[in-house]
C-alpha cells in the first residue's frame, strides 16, 4: 500500500545508549524505523561510585541523526504528531536560552541518598498519600544534591527539565512544561484529594527543602500538545516545521502501552536483565512497605508497578557463552523440574518483596536441601545431592523467574489490584517461546506477545492518543498488534502450582516474604 496520503505518528524514545525512532501508521503498521548510537563523549566514565551522568548535547546529536535516517524512507507531511520518551528521573538543569548547565544526571545516580532520606521527612505526607518512598531514584532528590553541591549551578538555571523535556526543547524550543509521568519523581502531586486530584507541586519543595520553585515546569498529561516543530529543527531533523509535538510518558510506561495493558485489569511483564511488572488499576494501589508506586494514567486511571532484581542476567551469569536457543530447545520437553531456583545473581531484592539481604537459592521439590551458598545462585550441587545437568538447571532457571512473576502478581492482588487472565509480555526474554509457555504454565495466565513492543512505539501511540483519537485506550486499541499469545497448558496446573508454593516457602522460612 502506498503511504503518501496515510496519516502517520512518529515515537521517538532516548535511552541510555542511544535513540531509536518509529514512523507507523494509526492501525499501527510501521512504515519507517531508525536507530542510532550516542556519540563517543555522550556516557560519562572516571566518575565517583554510585555517580551516572551523560552529555545531553550527544543526545541531541543522535536524535537528530536517527530523525533524519526514518524521515528518508517516508514522508514527513504525514507525520500528524510525535511523542518522546526517555528514562525516568533523569535531570538537567538549562539557562534562559535552554543550553545545558549541567550534565544530566541519570535515573541510576544513587549520589543522592542522604537527600533523599531529608525530601523523605519533608514530603512524607504525600509519599504516604502516594504510596511510595521517596528515594535516590528520585529526580526531586537530585536536585536538593545540586543546591547542596553545587548551589551556583542551581543559582543560574532557569529551567529543572527531565530527559525528553530537554528533546522536546531542542524540537520545539519550549523547555518549562513537562508530562506528569516524568513529573512524579519530581514531587509533584497527583494523589487523590476530597476535591478530586491535587494536580499541583506541593508546598513542602519550596517551604521545607528550601528549593526554587519557579524553576519547575507547568505540568501537562501525556498526550497534551506541548508545542510544534520550530523551523530551526526542522532544518536539521528533517521534520516538518509546525508537527505538533505531544506530551509523552517514562519508558517503562510508554513500554507498557506499546504491549497494550491500558485499561484496568491489565498488566505488563517487561523481562529483560531483569523483571519489570505494570499495570492498570481504577484506583490508587498503595503499598505500605514501598515496593511499587503508581503513575497516572493518561486517561484517568492508575498506573502501578514494581521491578524485581531477577531475570535474563541470570541466564547471561549462569550460561556465559551458551546457545539459549538450543537450550531452550533441549529444556522443552524437561518442563516442570523438580529443581525450585530463585535466580537472583546479586544480593537484594526490591520486589515482590523488599529484602536487601536476599541471596538466590536452589532446593529439590519437594525437599528443603538447600545446594547454593552464601554467595547465591547459581551454583552446581552438591556432591551428596543427585546430578542436575545444565539444561536441566538452565530449565529451572527459566521457571523459576516465572516464580517470581507469579508471586508479584499474587502480591499486586492481595493490595487490591484486579489483575486479568492474561498478561502482556515484552522485553528480550519475550523473544522466546519456550520461555513464554513456561511462564504461562506457571501463572496460569495467557501470554500475550505485541508485535511492535518497544517505548518507541509507545510514545507513538501517546502521538495519537489525543491527537487522532479520543484517549490512550482507543488508540492502544487501534494500534497495538498481537503477534503470538501462548495458552496455559492445563495438565501442568497442578505441578506448577505445588512448585510454586514450595518456592513460596523457601523464601518464607528465609524471610524475604
Amino acid at each position: 500500500m502506498s503511504h503518501k496520503t496515510v496519516a502517520t505518528v512518529l515515537g521517538l524514545d532516548v535511552g541510555t545508549q542511544g535513540a531509536r525512532a518509529i514512523v507507523c501508521t494509526l492501525s499501527g503498521e510501521v512504515v519507517a524505523r531508525a536507530e542510532q548510537a550516542f556519540p563517543p563523549g555522550t556516557v560519562a566514565t572516571d566518575l565517583p561510585p554510585g555517580y551516572a551522568e551523560q552529555d545531553p548535547e550527544g543526545w541531541w546529536q543522535a536524535v537528530s541523526a536517527c530523525l533524519r535516517q526514518a524521515l528518508s524512507s517516508c514522508r514527513p507531511e504525514t507525520i500528524q504528531a510525535l511523542s518522546v520518551t526517555s528514562t525516568s528521573g533523569t535531570i538537567l538543569l538549562l539557562d534562559t536560552d535552554g543550553c545545558p548547565l549541567t550534565r544530566a544526571l541519570m535515573y541510576n545516580d544513587t549520589r543522592a541518598q542522604a537527600e533523599a532520606d531529608e525530601v523523605q521527612a519533608a514530603g512524607a505526607e504525600l509519599a504516604a498519600r502516594l504510596g511510595y518512598r521517596f528515594n535516590a531514584s528520585f529526580g526531586l532528590a537530585r536536585l536538593l544534591w545540586l543546591a547542596r553541591h553545587e548551589p551556583h549551578r542551581l543559582a543560574a538555571a532557569r529551567h529543572l527539565v527531565h530527559a525528553a523535556d530537554f528533546i522536546v526543547g531542542r524540537l520545539t524550543g519550549t523547555y518549562n512544561v513537562t508530562d506528569y509521568s516524568n513529573a512524579l519523581k519530581s514531587g509533584y502531586d497527583l494523589s487523590p484529594g476530597p476535591r478530586g486530584i491535587h494536580d499541583r507541586w506541593p508546598d513542602f519543595i519550596g517551604d521545607a527543602l528550601a528549593l526554587p520553585t519557579d524553576l519547575l515546569p507547568r505540568v501537562v498529561a501525556p498526550g497534551e500538545v506541548i508545542a510544534t516543530v520550530s523551523a530551526g529543527a526542522a532544518g536539521i531533523t528533517g521534520l516538518r516545521s509546525g508537527t505538533p509535538v505531544v506530551a509523552g510518558m517514562t519508558d517503562g510506561c510508554a513500554g507498557q502501552i506499546a504491549a497494550g495493558a491500558v485499561a484496568p485489569g491489565e498488566w505488563n511483564s517487561t523481562l529483560g536483565t531483569t523483571l519489570v511488572v505494570k499495570g492498570v488499576t481504577a484506583t490508587l494501589v498503595r503499598d505500605p512497605l514501598g515496593r511499587i508506586y503508581s503513575h497516572r494514567h493518561p486517561d484517568g486511571h492508575w498506573l502501578p508497578g514494581g521491578a524485581s532484581n531477577v531475570g535474563g542476567e541470570a541466564l547471561a551469569v549462569g550460561f556465559p557463552g551458551a546457545d539459549l536457543r538450543r537450550l531452550d530447545q533441549l529444556a522443552a520437553s524437561l518442563c516442570p523440574t523438580d529443581l525450585i531456583v530463585y535466580p537472583l545473581v546479586r544480593r537484594g531484592e526490591r520486589f515482590p518483596f523488599l529484602a536487601p539481604q536476599a541471596e538466590g537459592f536452589s532446593v529439590f521439590f519437594p525437599g528443603r536441601a538447600v545446594e547454593c551458598t552464601s554467595q547465591g545462585w547459581p551454583h552446581s550441587p552438591a556432591p551428596d545431592h543427585r546430578n542436575a545437568d545444565a539444561v536441566i538447571r538452565y530449565a529451572a532457571c527459566l521457571e523459576g523467574v516465572a516464580y517470581v512473576e507469579r508471586l508479584a502478581y499474587d502480591i499486586l492482588a492481595t493490595l487490591g489490584a484486579g489483575v486479568g487472565d492474561a498478561i502482556c509480555a515484552a522485553g528480550a526474554a519475550a523473544r522466546s517461546d519456550v520461555w513464554l509457555q513456561i511462564r504461562a504454565d506457571v501463572l496460569y495466565r495467557r501470554m500475550i506477545r505485541p508485535l511492535e513492543p518497544g517505548a518507541a512505539m509507545g510514545a507513538a501511540i501517546l502521538a495519537a492518543s489525543r491527537t487522532a483519537f479520543d484517549g490512550l485506550i482507543p488508540a492502544a486499541r487501534a494500534m497495538v498488534n498481537v503477534e503470538r499469545s501462548f495458552e496455559p497448558r492445563p495438565m501442568l496446573a497442578g505441578l506448577y502450582d505445588e512448585r510454586y508454593r514450595c518456592f513460596h516457602d523457601v523464601c518464607a522460612e528465609r524471610g524475604y516474604v
